[in-house]
C-alpha cells in the first residue's frame, strides 16, 4: 500500500480490511479503516502482467475450471516477472496469491531436491512403490495404483506417494523445510507487489507429519504463486523473488540448486509429460516438464487438483478446489494456457 497508495509523499497508507466471506468473494464486513482519505494521484501503475499471456489464463479458466474455485499463475523463469494472475471467480479472494492450500505431489519437486541435494536417492534407484504404507495413518496412491520396483524416476513420473514416504527416514526432521527456504525461498517474506502468501513449511511434529510433508500434506501449506516460483527455480537453479510491480524491495537470501541436481529435476519433469501423470500435454509444442498432484482436504470434500509446467522462459502453475485429480482438473486449464500463449514472452 505504501507503493501504490501514495506512501512516501506525506499522506502515508491508507485503506480499510475487510472481512471477506472466501468460498463467495462477498465482503461481510469492514474491519477497520486507516489513512487518509485524499491522497495525490500519481499516475497509472506499471505491471509486469503481459496482456496475451494473462487473456489465455482467464479464457483457460473460464473454459475449463467448470464452475470451481481456482487459480493460476504464470511467471518467468529468469527474472521472476508475473505473467498472469487468473482467479476463478474472477471477483473476490485472490487465492493465486494468497491461497493457502496443501501443494500435494507437486511438492514433490522440493522434496525430490532435497533427497538429490544430501544423495540419498539417484533416479535410478529402486524404490518400491506399494499400494498402501502405513505410518500412524494408512497411506495410499491416487486410484490405488503400485509399481512393483520401480526405479525412483518412475516413482516421480508417476507420483508414487508411497515411495516417497518410504524415503522419509533419509532426511532430518527440520531438512524439508530448510531446502524449501534455502533454494527456493519459500517461507521467507517476498515483496511481490501485491499481498501473497509466501509459504510455510512447518517442523513435523510427528512420524505421520513428517511421512505427509513427503508429499506435500500435513502443515505445508503453498499457493500457484509459490509453486510457480518452485517450478522455475527447479529448472534454472536460481530463485528469482517473484514481481508484480516494478521496484519492490529483495530481502530474499537463497542457494543456487547444483547443476547436477536442476538437470535431474528437469529430466523427471520431461518424463513425467513423455510417460507419467502428465500426459496431457504431451501433444503441444516445446519442451514442456510438468508435475501433477492431488491434495486431500477433508473427509466431505473431494481432493484439490494441482499441475506444475515450464515451457521456454515461463514456470505455470494452477489449482483447482475439489478438482480430484491434477491431470484431470489442472491439466485441461494449463493445456488452454499453453495451446493459447505458445510464443515468447518478450
Amino acid at each position: 500500500m505504501a507503493q501504490l497508495g501514495g506512501g512516501g509523499r506525506g499522506t502515508g497508507p491508507r485503506g480499510a480490511i475487510h472481512l471477506v466471506d472466501r468460498a463467495t468473494g462477498e465482503v461481510e464486513r469492514t474491519e477497520a479503516r486507516f489513512g487518509a482519505r485524499t491522497v495525490r494521484d500519481s499516475g497509472p501503475v506499471r505491471t509486469t502482467l503481459d496482456a496475451g499471456w494473462q487473456s489465455a489464463a482467464e479464457q483457460a479458466l473460464t473454459a475449463h475450471a467448470g464452475g470451481r474455485n481456482a487459480a493460476l499463475v504464470a511467471l518467468r523463469i529468469d527474472d521472476g516477472e508475473i505473467l498472469a494472475v487468473a482467479n476463478s471467480p474472477s471477483s473476490g479472494f485472490n487465492r493465486a496469491l494468497s491461497g493457502t492450500y496443501a501443494p500435494g505431489s507437486t511438492w514433490k519437486i522440493v522434496t525430490t531436491s532435497a533427497l538429490l541435494l544430501k544423495g540419498a536417492v539417484a533416479p535410478d534407484d529402486v524404490v518400491d512403490c506399494p499400494k498402501y504404507l502405513t505410518v500412524g495413518k494408512r497411506f495410499q496412491n491416487v486410484e490405488l495404483s503400485q509399481h512393483p520396483g520401480a526405479t525412483f524416476r518412475k516413482d516421480f513420473t508417476e507420483s508414487c506417494n508411497t515411495a516417497f514416504i518410504s524415503l522419509r527416514d533419509r532426511l532430518d526432521d527440520g531438512e524439508l523445510g530448510d531446502v524449501a527456504r534455502e533454494y527456493f525461498g519459500v517461507g521467507q517474506e517476498w515483496h511481490v507487489g501485491a499481498p501473497s502468501y509466501d509459504g510455510s513449511v512447518p517442523v513435523p511434529e510427528d512420524e505421520t507429519e513428517k511421512a505427509a510433508s513427503m508429499i506435500g500434506q500435513g502443515r505445508v501449506q503453498a499457493n500457484p504463486l509459490i509453486m510457480a516460483s518452485v517450478t522455475a527455480t527447479a529448472v534454472s537453479g536460481t530463485f528469482h523473488q517473484p514481481s508484480l510491480t516494478e521496484g519492490n524491495d529483495d530481502t530474499t537470501s537463497t542457494t543456487p540448486l547444483p547443476r547436477g541436481v536442476v538437470t535431474q529435476l528437469r529430466e523427471m519433469l520431461r518424463a513425467t509429460v513423455t510417460d507419467g501423470t502428465a500426459r496431457g500435454l504431451s501433444d503441444l509444442p516445446g519442451e514442456i516438464g510438468a508435475k501433477t498432484g492431488t491434495a486431500e482436504v477433508s473427509d466431505d470434500q473431494d481432493n484439490n487438483g494441482w499441475l506444475v509446467a515450464h515451457r521456454g522462459d515461463v514456470a505455470v502453475a494452477c489449482v483447482v478446489e475439489e478438482g480430484v485429480t491434477g491431470g484431470g482438473s489442472a491439466g485441461p486449464i494449463v493445456h488452454s494456457l499453453l495451446s493459447a500463449a505458445p510464443g515468447g514472452t518478450r
